[in-house]
């Protein structure tokens, strides 16, 4: 509801003014003052839309009131009201932004009309206003959702360049420079706590946000050239650990990987921070995948992250037989090696955490797999290896095995269906009712893409299709298939179809004329 400021020092003259306002504008909200001061404290307490402003008024006239009520009121619109055409006064009022003037007395139908043409154009720019707010709120919403998007793409899935390229570049974050990854371990029941954690990190440094999965919360962090790494990560890790002091009785613990130049490469500081949580009862609450590898017999580290790597990959792809032999090999070599018995127990241990991790981040519910007893001989530590190997195992294939066959079809048909719309790999999640990784896995296996590509050529088939009618605006096709920035949009197009929009819609237009 708009608000009108009527300020006179005749009351006479207030109230026919708001008499003859109120008959035509019955839905606004009406005031008044008696002279200038009042104007002033009145109009920052409502903030009123238009101010009909008497000039000549006892103590400060009405261009001194305007002046000052513009200084806390930008948007304030004013018409003058005085008993004198006056040169002087009328050449100061344009210069406040005054929009136009009544002469007292004036016709009921000028007062309407010039008043009524002011309102107007406080309307459209309330709903001008309205509309980029919401537009904005809505691109805002886009960013946290790219964000969270890019995170799991880059550390769970084998991501589209493409695509990759588009969503940093709307993030408006340098890809090139250096980066690692945390991993916050959070105990049972602290999901609540993402949204304090996610503005933490806003308030702390420059970094990206992945979901949250399971217990574990993955950011990439970038680093900040005017402090080292080590210092860099130690004060991130306790500026979030903080929230920790508010929260008594969670157990937080906190993984550092290693620092890459390359997207491409991030995964692997992923894989490192998540082994550097390995053992979450540690004094200090953080831990760099470094210092896993300081206190590590083998000596050999590119062979050590190579088979690390593998092991993740195996993981992720439900090959077992490949990772009970991956385990046992490294059972051998460390006794080949003649390492402890203690030792290799818990480096054992250590793998099978990480695969019990990955398994929850699939969303499968497994127990912490633990040995029952310290191992005597290796020949037991093989055994008892084995038998959780072979637990995990069967508790991983009942799981997929519970799967419909039709997951796959029924996320495709949500997905082109609600192509308009903001869709994250949690969206997808809830409404299957699949872990968020799981989905990711499925359609690189089923379609030999990623959710994000196949979305996108939803959109741009829409597109095609609205482009063929010449009275669509570009802008409008673009909010209507799901983007926000028709830039944006031009851009997804061209790298899909070769072409932008427009000569797109040329092409097909003079394809008709032809026929």
């Amino acid at each position: 509801m708009m608000k009108l400021l009527i300020v006179d020092d005749e009351p006479i003259e207030r109230e026919g003014m708001q008499a003859i306002l109120q008959k035509s504008f019955p839905e606004y909200s009406f005031y008044q003052a008696k002279n200038g001061k009042q104007a002033i404290e009145l109009a920052d307490s409502i903030r009123p839309d238009l101010v009909l402003m008497d000039i000549m008024m006892p103590g400060m006239n009405g261009l001194e009131a305007i002046e000052k009520i513009k200084e806390t009121n930008s948007s304030t619109k004013f018409v003058m009201v005085t008993a004198f055409d006056m040169f002087d006064y009328a050449r100061k009022a344009i210069k406040l932004g005054v929009k136009d003037y009544l002469l007292k007395p004036s016709k009921v139908t000028e007062i309407v009309s010039t008043v009524g043409k002011v309102l107007e154009e406080c309307r459209v720019e309330k709903e001008a206003e309205a509309s980029s707010r919401l537009a904005n709120e809505m691109w805002q919403k886009t960013l946290t959702l790219a964000e969270t998007d890019i995170v799991t793409q880059l550390l769970f899935d084998h991501v589209h360049e493409v695509h990759i390229d588009l969503l940093v570049e709307m993030l408006d974050t340098p890809s090139t420079q250096e980066k690692f990854v945390v991993v916050i371990l959070l105990p049972e029941g602290a999901e609540h706590l993402y949204v304090d954690i996610k503005q933490k990190v806003r308030q702390t440094t420059n970094a990206w946000v992945g979901a949250l999965y399971g217990r574990q919360l993955p950011i990439i962090v970038f680093r900040n050239p005017d402090q080292t790494f080590r210092a860099q990560a130690i004060a991130f890790s306790k500026e979030i650990l903080s929230l920790n002091k508010e929260n008594i009785g969670m157990d937080w613990f906190i993984g550092i990987g290693q620092v890459y130049g390359e997207l491409s490469e991030i995964r692997q500081s992923y894989q490192e921070a998540l082994i550097a949580t390995m053992d979450p009862t540690l004094v200090v609450k953080y831990r760099f995948y470094s210092e896993v590898q300081a206190i590590t017999v083998e000596t050999d580290y590119q062979v050590i992250r190579q088979r690390e790597q593998l092991y993740f990959e195996q993981l992720r792809l439900g090959d077992w037989e490949s990772i009970r032999l991956f385990v046992l090999d490294m059972i051998q070599q460390h006794e080949k090696k003649g390492n402890a018995l203690i030792y290799t127990q818990q480096r054992v241990l250590e793998l099978l955490w990480i695969a019990h991790r990955v398994m929850n981040e699939l969303g499968i519910d497994s127990e912490v797999p633990v040995f029952p007893l310290q191992a005597l001989e290796y020949r037991q530590l093989r055994l008892e290896t084995t038998r959780l190997l072979d637990r995990m195992q069967t508790v991983y294939k009942s799981y997929f095995e519970r799967m419909e066959v039709d997951k796959i079809q029924q996320i495709k048909q949500f997905i082109y269906d609600n192509s308009h719309k903001d869709i994250s790999l949690d969206i997808l999640a809830q409404k299957v009712d699949l872990s968020p990784i799981y989905i990711s896995k499925m359609f690189k296996e089923k379609l030999g893409i990623n959710y994000i590509d196949f979305l996108t050529e939803c959109r741009i088939g829409k597109a095609k299709k609205l482009l063929n009618n010449s009275e669509r605006s570009l802008k409008e096709i673009t909010f209507e298939i799901g983007y926000h920035d028709p830039n944006y949009f031009s851009k997804v197009f061209k790298k899909m179809c070769g072409i932008s929009p427009k000569e797109y819609r040329k092409t097909m237009l003079s394809k008709k004329i032809e026929f």
